[in-house]
């Protein structure tokens, strides 16, 4: 089997690696904070210290890092991945960034003799643990062909989408559609129970139409009970929001609707529900209508 590298063991790339060893696949790891590393440690991963001795362990290098700024860093910077580069070694970016950002990774990788794709994801650590997340990748199509079997492993679905930048511009757009349908969420919620009803039976007439979505059938349950264990954090969605709007000033795209949903979720973090579940936008709302 091809040898693995992970860099970055969050809750996402957690779970990634460890679908991966229970896969049989061999792992080589690492995280700036090496504590998050252990339970990979104790199913079978190596941990490495440094990016760059991932990538001299490594054939394939998967990255799943927090913006665009770690993304170089584990690239580029001191003791880099590609400080570590050797014959047939592949990159795999699976962080959401700057469709622009991945191009220029893109390009600096393959001045650098470094095979590369990007393969953003759509699922929270609870489907990456079975490898039930959907992938998006974008790249060279032969890179893709050649290591397929392992994004087969990580996704149930997966999607070539063309060059670079593909990927992520289908990313962040899709991400997009998950704050505003938590906001739609929230307020539809908040509004049913402010008029005096059950909001459970909001839902129930939701669902019963082709306006329900996978959001509405299952977390929204849980919002209602106000338990939002975070799958992903409400910081983390601003912070893809403002890539969101970035990008569609880059690409001359005006959206009104996400402008104003980076300023309400970024409000939420300042009023302290940042680490909470992305779908605790409603927790916010609710504080709203009682001031």
């Amino acid at each position: 089997m091809v040898k693995i590298g992970l860099v970055g063991t969050g809750m996402l790339g957690e779970a990634v690696g460890l679908h991966l060893l229970e896969s049989g696949h061999s792992l080589t790891a690492y995280n700036r904070t090496k504590s998050k590393t252990a339970s990979l440690e104790k199913n079978g991963a190596t941990i490495a210290d440094t990016p760059k001795n991932v990538a001299e362990s490594s054939e394939l290098v998967i990255t799943c890092v927090k913006d665009a700024d770690a993304v170089g860093q584990i690239l580029f910077g001191q003791n880099g991945i590609v400080a570590g580069k050797h014959e047939g070694l592949t990159v795999v970016e699976m962080s959401t960034i700057n469709p622009n950002n991945a191009i220029q990774n893109s390009k600096r990788l393959g001045e650098e003799g470094i095979n590369s794709l990007e393969i953003p994801v759509m699922g929270g650590p609870n489907v990456a643990i079975h490898g039930q997340l959907v992938l998006m990748a974008s790249g060279d199509k032969d890179v893709f062909e050649a290591n397929k079997e392992v994004f087969d492993t990580i996704a149930n679905k997966t999607f070539f989408l063309g060059k670079s930048g593909s990927a992520h511009s289908i990313k962040i757009a899709m991400n997009l559609q998950i704050s505003l349908l938590a906001l739609a969420l929230a307020e539809g919620i908040t509004l049913t129970k402010k008029a005096g009803f059950d909001p459970e039976k909001f839902l129930e007439v939701l669902n019963s139409t082709y306006f329900k979505t996978g959001m509405s059938e299952n977390k929204a349950h849980k919002m209602i009970r106000d338990e939002f264990e975070p799958t992903f954090t409400l910081k983390n969605l601003q912070k893809d929001l403002g890539i969101i709007t970035e990008a569609a000033k880059d690409f001359g795209a005006v959206l009104p609707m996400a402008e104003r949903a980076n300023e309400i979720y970024r409000d939420a973090i300042d009023a302290g529900f940042g680490e909470i579940d992305y779908t605790g936008i409603l927790a916010y709302i609710k504080k709203l209508s009682e001031d």
